[in-house]
């Protein structure tokens, strides 16, 4: 994918070349023809109008625009991050039983959190996959807007906290790769590098065992003291990992206080939670207005005086 996206770049770019090289070109030779001290330069006071100039700065533009939204058209919905693969490169074809690795990444403050759901594993700013293989990413964050990318494997892809982003990809040729946070989200965001590993199937399946030897569990207590900012995290390994513990950080439940399902569930039926009472929520009564705010903002009213049934803020 990061192949097709680099070659959409270079054709994108060298069909406005077409025309920004030209009208470089002509605007300096232009400019020196007419120059103020030419005694060759043609002079015809009487011309006004060309035909085939006008068709010449017309249609080679619009051609342009034609061919380059046209592929632009195309490729978007090729490339489309959350679309799974059919091709493994240009050549070869996804095999029909072949089935994609998933992988959970979640950002945090300010490190990368990998998980394995099928393989029972987890690992911080470390990354691996089979070369060949599809790989489905499914991307959250725990608090401010991040952006996961791996260059030599596809474009960036933002993470964000309460929602799931994806990103469908393959690695095509073993070695360590670059991958990193593109997105500003604080002090130590600079540090928020891993490596990406592409392995042969061999490979990846002795280091998920390598990784299920280090004995070290990701259990609830363990992430949530994983979660506190920190810079320049070492590669941590996490032989296994509490049940459903991406889903618990994406709908932000870990501490089984303020579970996103919950909320959502309750500002749906329209009902207060335990500590406003069962009745039906009423969201007028939520919003300060000149005629509540007494009552609904007493800090901006601390006097109140009644002038012909109207109130008024002193």
């Amino acid at each position: 994918m990061a192949l097709r996206q680099r070659d959409l770049i270079i054709i994108a770019t060298c069909l406005m070349l077409l025309i920004i090289v030209p009208v470089i070109f002509l605007t300096l030779l232009f400019a020196w023809r007419y120059r103020e001290g030419a005694k060759d330069a043609p002079y015809n006071p009487e011309w006004d109008h060309s035909t085939v100039l006008e068709l010449a700065i017309w249609a080679a533009p619009l051609l342009i625009i034609i061919t380059l939204g046209a592929i632009t058209w195309v490729s978007t919905h090729q490339l489309d991050p959350y679309r799974p693969l059919t091709r493994l490169d240009e050549h070869r074809p996804v095999a029909v039983e072949s089935k994609p690795l998933i992988v959970e990444v979640v950002a945090l403050d300010w490190k990368w959190l990998f998980l394995y759901p099928e393989q029972g594993i987890a690992t911080v700013n470390e990354l691996a996959a089979p070369v060949d293989r599809p790989i489905a990413f499914k991307i959250t964050a725990t608090s401010v807007m991040n952006a996961f990318f791996v260059p030599s494997l596809a474009g960036m892809v933002y993470a964000m906290p309460g929602m799931e982003t994806k990103l469908h990809a393959v690695i095509n040729q073993p070695g360590i790769y670059d991958g990193f946070s593109s997105n500003y989200s604080g002090a130590g965001f600079s540090h928020m590098r891993f490596k990406f590993h592409g392995l042969s199937n061999e490979d990846f399946d002795r280091w998920v065992q390598q990784v299920k030897s280090s004995g070290t569990q990701l259990s609830k207590d363990t992430y949530q003291k994983l979660a506190q900012p920190s810079e320049s995290e070492p590669v941590q390994r996490y032989a296994s990992v509490a049940p459903n513990l991406y889903d618990l950080i994406l709908t932000r439940c870990v501490d089984a206080q303020t579970c996103q399902p919950k909320v959502m569930a309750r500002n749906r039926d329209g009902v207060r939670n335990s500590n406003r009472g069962s009745d039906r929520f009423d969201p007028t009564a939520e919003i300060c207005t000149a005629s509540n705010t007494a009552d609904a903002m007493p800090i901006f009213a601390p006097d109140v005086a009644s002038n012909d049934n109207r109130r008024l803020l002193q």
